[in-house]
């Protein structure tokens, strides 16, 4: 079978000089770590560290050895322990946005989201097939700020078996989210992990006391850490692309030197969530081509040091489901796929990932589906040239009735759904000329009205919300939703 080849937009020489710049960055510069327990550990396993200034310079041998520590790819399994998909190699999964804070209403007007919102786009987002991971999508404004984290992916282990990208906010919120995992489990020991949790550096080379934490201890929990720098071209980064790729290959090396210091052999990803800086405006636009090449280049530096990789795209900066908004998903959302990246975080939102909508995650889902067709290639054999039927009827033959016809036709088509429309334009008037925005409307109301995702089981429900009211009472939180399936 012939499939597409991977998007590469560095060369092998090029992806040299941007490694080689991230080690010289590392070894004369370093990072800034704003926490004590962290440059403690460095320098007992080798790193320079300034105390006073808080900063942590590493050597070429000491990042090599964590990169050589590294697997190359991980299982990811639902809720409920079953394997679900593989994290590396050439595989490409899709995943909705993260952390929004508000939500499109299906009239259109954005308002801040809640715990039922959060609810709502989990259950669409588990009747979508082609979208591979849950992600704790939105904020839910109930919860307070302690529990922001741990109280989202309660409500997303309430509500689907898919495996979740998620992260958490504070030191103390990855171990409550632990709890959360383990109360749905048998696997305590994370060998079956169902969760990958975002850790975050901020730009440029620094790591906050929470996500330094949140590295070392997420790895010496055995929870696969997804790196995601987030270089800002002219602003937190420098002005040329070259320069925020060296610069997001810095800030990821040094938090893989964190993670398999702790934990040799850690699960780690490659990601990121880079953005142009517009200085018109002083906006950051997720879905600028410039920010997904910077995507494009830094995964094949995941890639070159053989890690999983993950980005953001296939999202869009517009404020609502038009021509913007599609035209920026499909360009990012199939520039990303076809450099094979693994993890693509992004469906569903807009306004620079402030907001999350359930109709264009539902568009966004047949776009996925569509890339993963793309994806699949052409199959050329003796039976799909079809030579000897084509020499056998001839010139202005019919194919419609033919057996091979049959054979082949629901395998080598992808059939959109419902939100895309082929019909012949009679039809379509006649069935009252519904946009995009309209069918999708109609889509999110039809899978939240038929489709149940499966609850967890009846002991594992149970030891799930005891283990969320333990936490809500640890955090002196007397009341949360706990919203009903």
């Amino acid at each position: 079978m012939s499939r597409p080849g991977t998007l590469r937009v560095l060369s092998d020489g090029e992806v040299a000089s941007v490694h080689e710049a991230a080690l010289r960055v590392l070894a004369e510069s370093g990072v800034y770590i704003d926490y004590p327990r962290a440059l403690e550990h460095l320098a007992e396993k080798g790193a320079r560290v300034d105390f006073a200034a808080r900063r942590v310079r590493f050597p070429r041998s000491l990042v090599e050895r964590a990169l050589l520590s590294c697997p190359d790819s991980f299982t990811l399994y639902d809720r409920d322990g079953r394997a679900a998909l593989q994290v590396g190699g050439d595989q490409v999964h899709f995943a909705p946005g993260s952390c929004a804070v508000r939500v499109l209403d299906s009239d259109g007007t954005a308002r801040p989201s809640t715990a039922r919102d959060l609810v709502d786009l989990v259950r669409v987002a588990d009747a979508l097939p082609q979208v591979s991971l849950q992600s704790t999508a939105v904020v839910a404004a109930e919860a307070p700020k302690e529990l922001a984290d741990s109280y989202r992916l309660f409500l997303v282990l309430s509500h689907s078996a898919k495996p979740v990208v998620t992260g958490a906010f504070s030191e103390p919120g990855l171990w409550d989210m632990k709890t959360l995992l383990d109360a749905v489990s048998d696997d305590q020991a994370g060998d079956a992990p169902c969760a990958v949790f975002d850790v975050c550096p901020s730009p440029p080379l620094k790591w906050t006391a929470i996500s330094a934490a949140n590295v070392m201890d997420g790895a010496a929990a055995n929870l696969p850490i997804e790196f995601v720098s987030m270089p800002m071209p002219g602003a937190a980064s420098p002005a040329t692309l070259a320069g925020s790729v060296a610069l997001h290959a810095a800030e990821t090396l040094s938090g893989v030197v964190l993670a398999q210091t702790v934990r040799p052999g850690a699960r780690v990803v490659w990601g990121g969530a880079p953005v142009q800086f517009d200085m018109r405006y002083g906006t950051t636009p997720l879905s600028a081509v410039e920010a997904t090449m910077i995507g494009v280049a830094s995964a094949q530096l995941g890639k070159h040091y053989r890690l999983p990789t993950h980005t953001y795209a296939a999202l869009s900066d517009a404020k609502e489901v038009d021509a913007q908004a599609g035209l920026e998903t499909a360009l990012s959302g199939v520039l990303a796929a076809l450099a094979r990246i693994n993890v693509i975080s992004g469906l569903g939102t807009l306004d620079f990932e402030n907001t999350h909508s359930r109709e264009k995650l539902v568009l966004d889902a047949e776009l996925a589906g569509m890339v993963q067709r793309l994806l699949r290639g052409i199959s050329v054999s003796g039976e799909t040239l079809a030579t000897e039927l084509i020499v056998e009827l001839g010139p202005g033959a019919d194919y419609l009735g033919q057996r091979h016809t049959r054979r082949w036709f629901r395998e080598e088509s992808h059939l959109p759904g419902a939100v895309i429309d082929r019909l012949e334009r009679q039809a379509w008037a006649q069935s009252g000329s519904p946009d995009a925005w309209a069918r999708a409307r109609k889509q999110v109301e039809v899978l939240l009205a038929g489709h149940q995702a499966p609850a967890p089981p009846a002991d594992r429900a149970g030891a799930l919300a005891a283990a969320m009211r333990r936490i809500m009472a640890a955090h002196g939180c007397q009341a949360l939703p706990f919203v009903e399936r």
